[in-house]
């Protein structure tokens, strides 16, 4: 690949690190750089280093690429990146100074709650972040408070849109009651992912609770959270006899009835055609989409719709990405 000094990178830039379970190879300097230099031309919208073994050093260079960055809406560090609290004050850091950053996905990082306080005052004061994945990340009671703290009341600062706390067996009553509050009263959040927390009846009860006061929230993913089906029937109750935001209801791998479950998304769907009859919600407009799909590693969808991206993968099944330059 040919580059004049000082220019950007006009080419598809292509960076792959196949990474064996067993504990595979690092990526090098150079190839981190390259990623870097293409993020640094202001014309990258994604990067990508989910699963990749950075050095110190090269972790160092992608914050600084994040931190210089004008253009970067999307940063995917899941999967073991981004690790304890050292790297994640450098995380801070560079999101301290970043003013571009919508999406920010670290599942499957070991923060624990001296991890989120670490990286809380950044993100609570990122202006454009609408999107924060969080799951498997050991988090705890502390760091829901925190958490809570990016669902601003009614009326407030804006906050998050999209929240997924997948897989976080730590967080105990108390920090989960302490959600569902945030969420009943949160003016901005539209998708909620608690699926493989062992959440339980009473807990789902208050959830339904939340969702029956919120007016944006349209997906909430309870699959695998230990729900019969006395929370099921409560969530059925509600669809049927109260309007509500909601659209999507994930149960399963619970042991909730399929009937229940067939007719809870019979009423959603139901409701979702007469909301697309009378066209999106008042000052949504076009760039929401009527029927979000969650954007985080358990169930994360190819898109062609962002041709602009560097990826740093180390996915075993060897996936090459391009940047569209």
């Amino acid at each position: 690949m040919s580059r004049g000094s000082g220019e950007c990178v006009t080419q598809h830039v292509r960076v792959a690190a196949s990474i064996p379970l067993s504990g595979g190879e690092r990526l090098s300097a150079a190839e981190v750089s390259l990623a870097c230099e293409s993020v640094a031309c202001e014309r990258a919208r994604l990067l990508c280093a989910r699963g990749c073994h950075l050095s110190d050093d090269d972790f160092g260079r992608v914050c600084a690429s994040l931190a210089a960055s004008r253009s970067l809406a999307q940063l995917n560090l899941s999967l073991g990146v981004v690790g304890g609290v050292s790297r994640a004050l450098r995380l801070a850091h560079a999101l301290g100074a970043n003013r571009s950053l919508h999406t920010l996905l670290l599942h499957g990082n070991p923060l624990s709650d001296s991890g989120l306080l670490t990286l809380s005052p950044a993100l609570s004061a990122h202006p454009a972040l609408v999107s924060l994945d969080l799951g498997d990340c050991k988090l705890g009671d502390e760091a829901l408070r925190v958490v809570c703290g990016m669902l601003p009341p009614d009326g407030a600062k804006s906050g998050l849109k999209e929240l997924t706390l997948s897989a976080n067996p730590d967080v105990s009553f108390k920090g989960w009651s302490g959600l569902a509050i945030a969420v009943a009263h949160s003016s901005q959040l539209r998708v909620l992912n608690l699926d493989y927390n062992e959440l339980g009846d009473q807990i789902a009860g208050m959830l339904a609770v939340a969702v029956a006061s919120s007016r944006t929230l349209e997906v909430l993913d309870l699959e695998g959270t230990g729900l019969t089906n006395q929370s099921a029937q409560v969530f059925l109750d509600m669809v049927e006899n109260f309007p509500t935001s909601l659209r999507l209801l994930v149960l399963s791998e619970n042991q909730v009835s399929p009937a229940l479950q067939r007719r809870i998304a019979d009423l959603l769907t139901e409701g979702d055609e007469e909301d697309d009859r009378r066209g999106p919600p008042l000052g949504l407009g076009p760039a929401f989409s009527s029927k979000p799909l969650p954007m985080r590693d358990k169930k994360q969808a190819p898109t062609n719709s962002a041709p602009q991206s560097v990826m740093l993968t180390s996915l075993n099944d060897s996936l090459l990405a391009e940047t569209d330059m």
